[in-house]
């Protein structure tokens, strides 16, 4: 997919998560989608924000074109010290929404930004609360097709917003992008957004 090309810097997006161009565009950016071939696997012994980091940083790196920034995220959601991806199967989501159930858990979204010879990255934490769910309600959940695609199988942003008691932490994190943050590292390789566009900074 190719935005309308404005006057600023052309930006790359390395996802191909609807979530992710939503807030791209919930920002007035035009820009370009170039999914990055990264290998997830998690290492053995790397903690959760290491990984998060690790995994945007390589996807950023993935630059389709010269003098545009890419943008590169990954989004995991942890309890009880372990790593939720996104599930294998209704069977998996299922299995995950019923530990998620009733509990707290962390959010973490790496962000990476790529422009010219600098990159800078970061990650967000966002801890969320589920409500009590039964069998009935995780299983009509999962008939819904929401959750196969999504780290912990569950999108705040959809039907999933019903499961959630509170949150404590960035929104837009659990949706798969800090925007704070984006702008944040946008200003630590040299540019600058402004309300639409993102520019040189000067």
């Amino acid at each position: 997919m190719r935005g309308e090309p404005r006057r600023g810097i052309s930006i790359v997006l390395a996802s191909s998560s609807p979530r992710r161009r939503e807030l791209l565009q919930l920002l007035g950016l035009s820009f370009e989608i170039s999914p990055a071939d990264v290998d997830e696997a998690w290492r053995n012994g790397e903690p959760p924000e290491a990984h998060a980091e690790r995994l945007a940083r390589e996807k950023a790196a993935v630059r389709p074109r010269p003098g545009a920034v890419t943008v590169g995220a990954d989004t995991i959601v942890v309890i009880d010290g372990a790593i939720l991806g996104k599930p294998r199967d209704a069977a998996e989501a299922r299995v995950m929404l019923r530990r998620l159930a009733g509990r707290g858990h962390e959010v973490f979204t790496g962000v990476a930004v790529a422009y010219g010879s600098r990159t800078a990255s970061g990650v967000a934490r966002t801890t969320v609360r589920f409500r009590a769910l039964d069998d009935a309600t995780i299983a009509e959940y999962v008939a819904t097709g929401e959750p196969l695609d999504k780290a912990g199988a569950y999108g705040i942003q959809g039907y999933g917003a019903v499961l959630v008691e509170r949150i404590d932490g960035d929104y837009f994190t659990v949706m798969g992008l800090g925007l704070g943050l984006l702008v944040d590292l946008l200003g630590r390789v040299g540019l600058r957004y402004c309300f639409g566009e993102v520019t040189p900074a000067e």
